[in-house]
């Protein structure tokens, strides 16, 4: 409806004479900004029913379930926590999910403190970029690969989750001078794309195990002798603190 008035708005100025001072011109170019951001908050508000959407199917479903002969890999991924832990987190995200960020920034930390740090649950993150969704998060996957290369990693994951309306190339670049990186090694890293085959990888390997959305968890026991997770749990969106906890403390309770 207010893109129509605003195509009406555009016929009338044209027919209308331009005030003293004014142009034409002037005035068809503020009406072309006005359409611009129409067009940018339409394409927002899609991307934001479409996330409602996925939300909503995965709420329909039941959130935590036991599953059954599934092993994840994690390989070289980027994990905390002690090797030796029993229980191992693998998470599927995507870093321009408002979900996943949520998570992040109101799950991760009770997690990490009571878990992590304390040698029960080592934690791995794989990358799940929808891309068709969220048109920013591959390259910032790769971004936080890169900050990897200068020991940065984590600091690059936090600082993305933290800033996901700030992912853009050039954006992606002062998250990485204001973490102190080399700009031109981070720079080099990221247009060279030497990351890419890993994260499709990461999907790939997150779409066999069952994942349709992010973000996405398997709880499981650690393999000392393959590095794999024998997966025990699927937890599926941005669930609260005590689902995890109640699941974690299920298996840590198990007979082995």
């Amino acid at each position: 409806m207010r893109a129509l008035f605003v195509s009406l708005l555009a016929l009338l100025f044209l027919a209308l004479p331009s005030p003293p001072g004014f142009s034409q011109s002037d005035d068809l170019k503020s009406l072309r900004n006005e359409i611009d951001a129409l067009k940018e908050e339409q394409r927002a508000l899609r991307k934001e029913l479409q996330e409602l959407v996925t939300s909503l199917r995965e709420r329909g479903g039941p959130t935590t379930r036991d599953v059954r002969d599934l092993t994840i890999g994690v390989g070289q991924s980027p994990s905390q926590g002690s090797d030796t832990a029993v229980l191992t987190l693998v998470e599927f995200s995507d870093y321009q999910c408002p979900f996943c960020g949520r998570y992040a920034r109101e799950t991760s930390p009770q997690i990490r403190r009571d878990y992590i740090e304390t040698g029960k649950v080592k934690y791995v993150f794989r990358d799940f970029p929808l891309e068709s969704l969220h048109p920013d998060a591959f390259k910032a996957a790769e971004a936080a690969h890169c900050a990897g290369e200068q020991g940065k990693y984590w600091e690059m994951h936090d600082r993305l989750f933290a800033n996901q309306r700030a992912l853009g190339v050039a954006q992606l670049a002062l998250h990485a001078q204001a973490l102190g990186l080399d700009s031109q090694k981070f720079g080099q890293c990221l247009e060279s794309g030497k990351y890419t085959a890993g994260i499709r990888k990461d999907l790939e390997d997150g779409q066999q195990a069952g994942v349709r959305g992010t973000p996405t968890f398997f709880l499981g026991v650690s393999d000392a002798k393959t590095g794999q997770i024998r997966a025990a749990k699927m937890i599926v969106g941005s669930q609260p603190y005590a689902r995890f906890k109640e699941a974690i403390e299920a298996l840590l309770a198990a007979p082995k």
